[in-house]
């Protein structure tokens, strides 16, 4: 009998993650060549963003219901080709519509469609192959969204130096490559199920347990430590140091995503040495400190310094949770993964609105829209306290 090779199910999710990434990053990098070339207005464009994640929103609470009848293997490989249309339908189906915005929409919801999938799926599929230290495994795979987001950024500036923004097509169709050549991998791959079916915790019963609501506040706060930061990165180098679009672009959110990354490549490679629990409450006490620091010193570079280290600190806070989680609900199924996904979706688009919404309050001063966020790690730290009680209970009972 032959032996699964699970490497490839693994090399399929990185691959995943690199997708999710792309599509997350590659249409924002374009919002001003879709202005000028399709006179699409700005109020326009700033939904694009809205309905990207919107759509993930609204995919992560239909998985939750439904992922488990129509099985993995469908799913998946049906995430890795929306997300290939829709980034090849973004090089040309804008102009086959009297107004292209229609034609933009169109295609950010079907690979945002694509992204969601990933998101919810490939963390159980992972999860579910008989691998050792599970949680050093999920941060090492959640760092491939990092070093994707990397990518795009860097190779898409690069491409369009070199040959300049008027060719962003045929970087569209480049990236689309990406996930319609990871179809073969999810179709061949060996992918277990996470708990037997019919066995899985419903959603009901989950929101019964009181440790699934202390891991969605988790994932909340993960979510809104993570992006309340990132999103506003490149604003807070263009702001603080004076640097250009181009280059606060790639000192605030390409360091932050790269520091990510090595976060969690570094638990992913000694992880079985450190307790997750306590990792993380570290992680949130470093998290606090760099909002601190880039919120209330007034020299500029150690404020870059917090906002770059940040991302370090964010890093084990999303795959930790989803790993805490799983341990404690080992019956939790697609259910829990999907939810928690959800929580997470939903503290990525609240953090950053506050962050922006107290920085027009205060007459645009950016650092006091980050002095707000320091409420996200500061809560994520209580969050692991009840987990750790609540766990304690359990196992006494």
């Amino acid at each position: 009998m032959m032996q699964k090779n699970y490497k490839k199910t693994l090399l399929a999710c990185y691959l995943g993650f690199i997708t999710q990434a792309i599509t997350a990053n590659f249409a924002p990098l374009l919002f001003l060549t879709f202005h000028d070339n399709y006179r699409i207005s700005l109020g326009q464009i700033a939904l694009i963003p809205t309905a990207f994640f919107l759509t993930q929103l609204i995919v992560d609470a239909l998985c939750a219901r439904y992922v488990d009848k129509i099985g993995y293997r469908r799913a998946i490989v049906a995430s890795q080709a929306a997300s290939g249309l829709g980034l090849i339908g973004l090089a040309f189906l804008p102009e086959l519509f009297p107004d292209p915005f229609v034609g933009v929409i169109i295609c950010v919801i079907i690979y945002a469609i694509g992204s969601g999938l990933i998101e919810v799926l490939c963390s159980p599929i992972v999860e579910a192959c008989p691998f050792d230290h599970k949680e050093k495994v999920m941060s090492l795979l959640h760092s491939f969204y990092c070093w994707g987001s990397v990518a795009v950024v860097l190779f898409t500036t690069l491409f369009f130096f070199a040959f300049g923004v008027e060719n962003w097509k045929w970087v569209a169709c480049i990236w689309a490559l990406v996930p319609l050549c990871n179809i073969a991998n999810f179709a061949t791959c060996p992918i277990e199920k996470l708990v037997e079916e019919g066995k899985g915790m419903s959603i009901g019963q989950l929101c019964k347990a009181p440790i699934f609501w202390v891991a969605v506040l988790l994932m909340v706060c993960s979510g809104a430590s993570e992006l309340s930061m990132a999103q506003w990165a490149s604003a807070y180098a263009e702001s603080a140091l004076g640097f250009s679009k181009t280059l606060g672009d790639l000192v605030g959110p390409c360091m932050f995503a790269i520091t990510m990354g090595i976060s969690r490549v570094f638990y992913g490679k000694y992880g079985e040495k450190v307790d997750l629990t306590k990792y993380m409450l570290g992680s949130g006490a470093l998290c606090l400190l760099c909002y601190v620091l880039s919120s209330m010193t007034a020299n500029p570079v150690w404020g870059m310094v917090g906002c770059i280290v940040c991302g370090f600190s964010v890093g084990i806070m999303w795959p930790g949770t989803l790993s805490i989680a799983s341990a404690r609900m080992p019956m939790g199924g697609t259910a829990l993964f999907a939810l928690l996904a959800m929580a997470g979706d939903l503290g990525g688009a609240f953090g950053p609105s506050l962050v922006g919404n107290v920085t027009q309050w205060a007459g645009d001063n950016l650092r006091i829209g980050l002095r707000v966020g320091c409420i996200f790690p500061i809560l994520l730290m209580v969050g692991l306290v009840m987990m750790r009680r609540l766990s304690v209970g359990k196992a006494k009972k």
